[in-house]
């Protein structure tokens, strides 16, 4: 009876666990393989431990300016993405206007397509309107799709914020600047750097809507293709691995800096003869038939 109550309670959190192995069993094989010394350069069996793929990741120049180049295309498609993207999750969720179900439709439509159909559709645009192929309409190629997932995103992170904290903080005489600075951007922030976490990677990792507009500018993802036929180097896992680790660090800090604000926002109970201590940069509330005085 009690393994039976114990497995009872406990068998969602197993099977969750074996979903979560399952889904980084590839992410460990790739880091396991960055640490290989392959027998041949098609082999892709655990030959021998080396840490040579590490201390050498640029031992092949061309996957180097790949991968610089997909660095390039993502971190500019991602900054516009990202401006983009928020902007109209604002709009959508904190104004009414016409046309807004409408748009709110058309922004899951990149997502829905197939990259194949969306590729060869703005190669035919790019084609007929005489742009030539290359750096400038991957960027643009990878903007179109990206602040879709941005938008969704950000939405999601303003769709459960408390509107009462804006209310709050509208009552203690802060400005409208004040109240977007000091309390609506660091509760949205966390869901904004998860969008453009999110679109860095889906820009850097894209190959079939790159490949179709990309001319004869080469990705990390297309030179990962061509070099498949003729034996991928093992800096390629070395590539992948730093990648994950990247943006696992960057996931992990900006979940404590979230906490962390967190922490700091809980109000302080006063104790006799103790006054509570507002946040820095919002004004003080008026006492009785008094002014209201700004800290700052």
């Amino acid at each position: 009876m009690r393994f039976s109550r114990w497995l009872a309670d406990r068998w969602v959190m197993g099977v969750a666990l074996l979903v979560l192995g399952y889904l980084a069993l590839p992410i460990a094989v790739v880091a396991a393989l960055s640490f290989n010394r392959p027998s041949s350069r098609l082999s892709y069996d655990f030959n021998e431990f080396t840490l040579d793929n590490w201390r050498q990741p640029c031992a092949t120049s061309d996957m180097c300016d790949a991968v610089l180049r997909s660095v390039q295309i993502g971190f500019i498609s991602t900054v516009v993405a990202t401006a983009l993207g928020t902007l109209m999750a604002f709009a959508l969720v904190r104004h009414r206007f016409t046309g807004r179900s409408g748009i709110n439709l058309l922004i899951f439509l990149p997502m829905a397509t197939p990259e194949l159909v969306m590729g060869t559709s703005l190669l035919a645009l790019f084609v007929s309107a005489g742009v030539p192929q290359g750096f400038w309409t991957v960027v643009i190629a990878h903007v179109m799709f990206c602040v879709s997932f941005v938008v969704v995103t950000v939405k999601a992170r303003l769709a459960g914020m408390d509107r009462r904290l804006e209310e709050a903080a509208a009552d203690l005489y802060a400005g409208p600047w004040q109240t977007f600075r000091l309390v609506t951007l660091p509760l949205v922030l966390p869901g904004i750097v998860a969008a453009a976490l999110l679109a860095f990677s889906l820009s850097f990792d894209d190959f079939i809507i790159t490949n179709f507009n990309a001319g004869t500018t080469v990705t990390f993802p297309m030179y990962v293709w061509g070099a498949a036929q003729r034996g991928i180097p093992p800096q390629v896992n070395v590539i992948g691995t730093a990648m994950f680790v990247i943006a696992l660090l960057l996931v992990g800090l900006t979940s404590l800096r979230g906490r962390r604000s967190r922490r700091a926002a809980l109000p302080i109970a006063p104790t006799a003869g103790r006054p509570v201590t507002p946040a820095p940069g919002l004004p003080v509330a008026p006492a009785a038939g008094g002014r209201a005085k700004n800290p700052s």
